[in-house]
């Protein structure tokens, strides 16, 4: 085996683990499946930390970790599916950074970690096991890459920042009215 069919089958590996991850995690959020608590408690959530409005946000947090996740896996439209998992991430790990970096204590290490590794998929591509290698990487060209990453970084920046702006309104107002 050369080295360019590890690195081959490495890219399979890491994609498929983590669009695993992220449709699992999506799913949750959208149909409640194992164990999560489906639009109307996720949209709840994400109410309760800021993003609203919430059934809206966990359509488009559960659909982005769906879908990207699921491109993730198929290695197709890598830099476009890295991109909003990395978007995704962002956001989630947004609402974690108050707990500290590490998950065992509600912080943001995990969603980090699959932000980070959708952003450097994007980068990367997604190897010669994959859909984009099969169709002519017709939607994996490279000038796509900056362009998904740049995208979702404008979005996830607006985003946040109006959930950051709610934040910090809910903390100004009073608990009660003289």
């Amino acid at each position: 085996m050369t080295s360019y069919d590890r690195r081959d089958l490495g890219l399979l590996l890491l994609r498929l683990g983590t669009g695993g991850i992220l449709v699992a995690h999506g799913t949750q959020k959208l149909f409640g499946w194992f164990g999560g608590h489906g639009l109307e408690g996720t949209g709840r959530f994400m109410e309760s930390v800021g993003y609203r409005p919430g059934k809206a946000s966990a359509a488009a947090s559960g659909l982005a970790e769906t879908g990207g996740g699921t491109l993730l896996a198929l290695g197709l439209a890598t830099p476009a599916a890295g991109a909003v998992a990395a978007g995704a991430m962002a956001g989630a790990s947004a609402v974690h950074v108050p707990n500290g970096f590490f998950a065992e204590s509600g912080g943001y290490e995990h969603a980090a970690s699959l932000g980070l590794t959708g952003a450097a998929l994007a980068i990367a591509g997604p190897g010669r096991l994959s859909l984009d290698h099969a169709l002519g990487h017709t939607v994996n060209r490279g000038w796509m890459v900056p362009t998904a990453l740049g995208v979702a970084a404008a979005a996830t920046t607006v985003i946040v920042g109006l959930r950051n702006q709610r934040l910090r309104r809910r903390e100004e107002e009073p608990l009660f009215e003289d």
